[in-house]
């Protein structure tokens, strides 16, 4: 199979999916179900066979002209396979989850079309290497997270939807002016051609400013943040996808693509994103402290973590990028367990509020020893993933020189383990308050599946970590 095909499938397979799946589920919901799994599991597979190609260096590149002198270009390098595989995995991981999570629910068949094809928007989002494109699918993403944080239709649930939708919205508008002000520049909407011009012809602040609020605003990144706590209200497997493993890291993707690999930008933007990340990374943890609601503080450490990859991201140099990858995967894997792991806790106790809860080691052992794991790689403590990549965000800074706002993103880190070891303690150890069992097999062994991956990761991060290296690598023009 071809490159070109590989891209084309690894793409189109979900969104077409997604429109299958209703009249699947006419058929029988299992079948549904395991289709839905199916499309997203073959957007893995396939990103995985791009793999060996993108190590080597090498980039591929689909391109077909459209009217009025558009063109469809997908690119698969380092960075847009790195994601393509991270993205895909945990999607199907959460997908096999809810099986057993929203079989009691309405309103099944678009919720699994909803989730497939927003994974499929999400594929067509990092391989698009045109800004049009990349905005479709950006807008398409806010489409189905929309429906997802609305499922249950309860009019607060439907409120929160609207807010979410409204702030990305408005991120993305801006974003769009500063991508129809890129055109005006380069003549072109391809990020090649785009990238070649800006050699001569550097974006301007305002044009970079605009788009950067379209990227903060997908990211919940201060001061767009408030949206993803409210998010909350949706059923925990789709918090999980969007608002943990997927959706939030559009945001920091796009920077990569856009003020990385693409434009040339004045200096002054790599002290305004890490401040803005660090600013972000202290307040959302300093909320994430006070926080009795298990999903909402969750939702802030999301916050909070994404704060350490744009640092990280915005330190320039290949360790401190290679880190802030890593870092995708690993909060990823570990922040998407936390947020099952919560949806198996609100379903067998009937509450999220922590205060409420105590002692649930002893009835539910396997999410809490997952719980637990997921919780130390988000802290970054070795063995786990989320240590090397933590740390490699750390090195870029020092690398960079910035030794105090180094030093202030370790008081976040130190945050982190506060709050989650306060979570920890307050739910399984103590006094049992509730009585609670383990979930279901499907429920409880997907979140095992991802705390186990969490550790894995770490014991064998050299394979994840020298990916990263060459997506960075990439990016930077070190490896051509």
């Amino acid at each position: 199979m071809s490159n070109n095909v590989l891209i084309l499938s690894i793409v189109f397979i979900p969104i077409v999916g997604a429109f299958i799946l209703p009249l699947a589920g006419l058929v029988s919901k299992s079948f549904r179900n395991y289709l839905s799994f199916f499309f997203i599991l073959a957007s893995f597979v396939l990103s995985c066979a791009l793999i060996p190609m993108v190590i080597s260096g090498k980039v591929a590149t689909f391109s077909m002209p459209l009217a009025f002198g558009f063109n469809m270009v997908f690119t698969a390098d380092g960075l847009s396979v790195f994601m393509a595989c991270v993205s895909s995995l945990i999607s199907a991981i959460i997908l096999l989850y809810s099986f057993d999570y929203i079989s009691h629910y309405e309103n099944q068949n678009e919720y699994y079309s909803m989730v497939v094809l927003f994974c499929g928007s999400m594929m067509g989002l990092v391989f698009a290497a045109n800004l049009i494109f990349l905005f479709m699918f950006w807008e398409l993403t806010a489409i189905t997270s929309w429906r997802l944080i609305g499922f249950f239709r309860d009019k607060i649930h439907v409120l929160k939807a609207d807010k979410a939708f409204l702030i990305t919205v408005f991120g993305a508008l801006m974003m769009l002016i500063g991508f129809i002000g890129v055109y005006q520049l380069t003549g072109s909407f391809d990020l090649a051609v785009i990238k070649q011009a800006m050699a001569a012809h550097p974006i301007t602040n305002v044009l970079l400013a605009l788009i950067f609020i379209g990227l903060i605003s997908k990211s919940a990144t201060l001061p767009f943040h408030t949206w993803l706590p409210d998010a909350g209200v949706a059923p925990s497997s789709v918090t999980a996808l969007l608002h943990a493993a997927v959706l939030v890291k559009i945001g920091v993707y796009v920077y990569a693509r856009l003020f990385i690999a693409t434009f040339t930008m004045g200096q002054v933007w790599h002290t305004i994103v890490p401040c803005v990340a660090l600013a972000s990374a202290l307040v959302s943890a300093a909320a994430a402290m006070f926080e009795t609601d298990l999903k909402r503080l969750i939702a802030y450490s999301t916050v909070s973590q994404i704060g350490f990859i744009f640092f990280g991201l915005a330190t320039g140099n290949v360790i401190g990028i290679a880190g802030s990858l890593l870092y995708i995967l690993m909060h990823g894997l570990a922040k998407a367990g936390l947020f099952l792991s919560a949806g198996i806790i609100e379903q067998n106790t009937k509450t999220r509020d922590i205060t409420k809860l105590g002692g649930l080691i002893s009835t539910m052992p396997v999410t809490a020893i997952s719980f637990l794991f997921c919780s130390l790689s988000v802290m970054g403590v070795p063995p786990f993933g989320g240590f090397f990549s933590k740390y490699m965000v750390f090195a870029g800074a020092i690398e960079a020189r910035q030794f105090v706002l180094a030093g202030l993103l370790l008081c976040a880190a130190f945050m982190t383990i506060i709050y989650l070891f306060r979570a920890f303690n307050m739910i399984f150890l103590g006094e049992v308050k509730v009585s609670a069992k383990e979930g279901s097999f499907t429920m409880v062994y997907s979140v095992a599946a991802l705390a186990l991956l969490s550790l894995l990761g770490g014991l064998f991060i050299s394979y994840p970590a020298f990916f990263a290296k060459v997506a960075a690598m990439q990016m930077l023009g070190v490896l051509k």
